[in-house]
């Protein structure tokens, strides 16, 4: 019966696949088709009308570019997604590219290579970002090929079931979190500007610039807009179905800010005679077409690092929201322990909904940050798993627990990774992997480097401990987060993706530190913290250059099952015993069931030096 299942599924896959591909190809009139995960404002994360690419190809994560030819469909994506891609995609009808591997074109790389000289190659020109679409377009004619931007994208004419693009309710983030003014926010980004107009394009940019936040997209308090900005105005191009009350055109009002219809916002851009001043990154080409006839010049976002570096007010909602997000881990980690050793049946699906309804306790909790990873087992394995409600497996207490997860709360947005073993005994490769896992967490953790250090810099910082023994992960060391915004927040970050050497750590920045481990069919290690950046005092100054480390501001224990401590040296202990006692003098005066406090108290036994 189960093989008949599985081929019934695998039926359906390939002929759905083959469905999209033989409209799309009747439909796009080109060579070859680029679509981007990318929405129109760049985002990472879109809604379900902008998620084109993977509805036509099946593949679910947040990262990932397809290009479909003639007789050709190809899935690019990086190594975080090599697993779950190659169980989503119908790999008759569509072939995984995976990028970083040795021999594995970059997406761009394919359409000089692998497409035909002379061709067409085109792109929906509002989902590429201005900077891309100048570069693609010159390797393209360094073959005689074409970049040609579409009027309509192919995708949403075949998808008759595209839904409605949301409208949510958008209300007023609080000066007491903002912790600036609309007006002094405005006033930064002319002076950066020189007084020339600008179009922010960027959700959580916007949501920053003028302290609103929404729910258009999952998981992410933004709302679709642009917004405008010359010397003397300032309009926000929202749209005209979503809900505004009066407190909100009240403070929009008060920060000088007038309100136009969304669609509006290309029109009114012909009519502006000065020079723009835009940020390549964002800037998609719709935007760069309607002013492609006036003067402009490109530089990066100023708001992008104005937002990263988090004022005092941000910095306390941070902390203050960790705090009581720590609370509803522990309450839950405690309940998932306890409810395995006794021998209850829980799945992986039911464990985030129970971590969800902890967290749910807290009013100022406004929903999950990211979809929660609760993954037993081999299932660990796929960096960005998700558990579904109809088919999640069951927790399995003598294998190996990841749980990623995250929540926003009106004063800051967490994110944090623990790995256990609830029950049974772990192999030595398990205790020596999870172990210089953690060992990498904590050589981040206690870094102190000059300022002007860029995050690409201390990437190896946090590899070392695992290179010793041959191991490494595919994804970033850490993030920046936004302050009750998006989860994953530019531009700075802790990895060897060389946009991270273009913007240097500075105090005030939040990034996450999350190195891994994962073994393909068998189990995954992460330990995540999120960490400021803070000044140090240390006892030279070469150069007069001042130095930084960083602050953890995360406070759940780490699952002491799996360390081997004889791999751990005596500042690893003093570190995480020092930790531990941290976690117990933050929570155990916030949490009064004993169940909870037992296992915090467990967890967080020194380990003898």
């Amino acid at each position: 019966m189960l093989s008949r299942i599985l081929f019934s599924q695998k039926r359906t896959l390939t002929t759905n696949a083959l469905s999209k591909l033989t409209a799309l190809r009747a439909t796009m009139k080109v060579d070859a088709f680029v679509i981007p995960t990318e929405d129109a404002h760049q985002s990472e994360y879109t809604a379900e009308c902008d998620n084109r690419r993977s509805w036509l190809s099946g593949f679910t994560g947040s990262a990932g570019c397809a290009i479909v030819t003639r007789e050709k469909a190809a899935l690019f994506t990086d190594g975080r997604y090599f697993l779950q891609a190659s169980q989503e995609l119908d790999l008759e009808h569509w072939k995984l590219m995976k990028q970083g591997l040795p021999g594995v074109p970059t997406w761009q790389e394919y359409l000089i290579k692998d497409i035909p000289a002379n061709s067409s190659v085109g792109i929906d020109p509002s989902v590429i970002s201005a900077d891309e679409a100048s570069k693609l377009e010159k390797d393209l004619d360094s073959i005689g090929s074409r970049l040609i931007y579409l009027e309509t994208n192919p995708v949403d004419q075949i998808r008759r079931d595209r839904p409605q693009r949301p409208s949510e309710p958008v209300h007023v983030h609080p000066i007491q979190y903002a912790g600036k003014s609309v007006q002094s926010k405005l006033n930064g980004l002319r002076n950066a500007c020189d007084g020339h107009p600008t179009v922010i394009s960027s959700l959580d940019e916007i949501a920053w610039l003028l302290n609103l936040r929404g729910a258009d997209i999952h998981c992410s308090p933004v709302f679709f807009s642009y917004c405008l900005v010359t010397k003397d105005d300032a309009t926000l191009y929202i749209q005209p179905s979503t809900h505004l009350s009066t407190a909100v055109k009240s403070h929009l009002a008060e920060g000088g800010v007038h309100i136009k219809a969304y669609e509006n916002i290309l029109e009114d851009l012909k009519t502006i005679n000065d020079t723009f001043s835009l940020d390549p990154h964002t800037t998609n080409m719709s935007i760069l077409g309607s002013i492609q006839h006036k003067e402009y010049q490109l530089s990066p976002s100023y708001i992008s690092l104005a937002k990263a570096v988090k004022n005092p007010s941000e910095l306390n909602g941070m902390r203050q929201c960790h705090k009581r997000d720590a609370v509803a881990l522990c309450k839950h980690f405690s309940w998932l322990s306890h409810s395995l050793k006794r021998g209850d049946k829980i799945r992986e699906f039911e464990a985030a909904s129970h971590l969800e309804s902890m967290r749910a306790t807290d009013r100022s909790y406004v929903g999950p940050s990211f979809d929660t990873i609760a993954a037993t087992g081999p299932n660990g394995a796929i960096i960005h798993y998700q558990p579904h409600e109809t088919d999640s497996a069951w927790i399995d207490p003598t294998r190996v627990y990841l749980c990623d997860s995250g929540a926003q709360y009106v004063d800051g947005t967490t994110d944090i990774t623990r790995t256990f073993l609830f029950d049974g005994v772990p192999t030595q490769f398990q205790k020596r992997a999870f172990t210089r896992v953690l060992q990498s967490h904590i050589a981040v953790d206690t870094a102190i480097f000059p300022q002007g250090t860029t995050g690409y810099q201390l990437d190896s910082v946090a590899r070392v401990p695992l290179w010793k023994d041959g191991l490494n992960f595919r994804h970033g060391v850490g993030h920046g987060v936004g302050a009750h915004l998006n989860v994953h927040e530019g531009p700075h970050g802790i990895g060897s993706r060389l946009g991270y050497n273009n913007v240097a750590l500075q105090a005030g920045m939040v990034v996450t530190n999350e190195p891994g481990y994962y073994e393909d069919g068998q189990f995954g290690i992460r330990l995540e913290n999120i960490m400021t950046v803070r000044r140090v005092n240390t006892a030279y100054r070469f150069g007069q250059v001042d130095s930084l480390g960083f602050e953890h501001i995360t406070f759940v224990p780490f699952g002491k099952a799996l360390v081997e401590t004889e791999l751990m040296t005596k500042e690893d202990k003093l570190w995480l015993n020092a930790y531990h006692q941290e976690c117990r003098d933050i929570l155990e005066p916030l949490i009064k069931d004993s169940q909870t406090l037992t296992w915090i108290e467990r967890e967080t036994e020194p380990i003898i030096e």
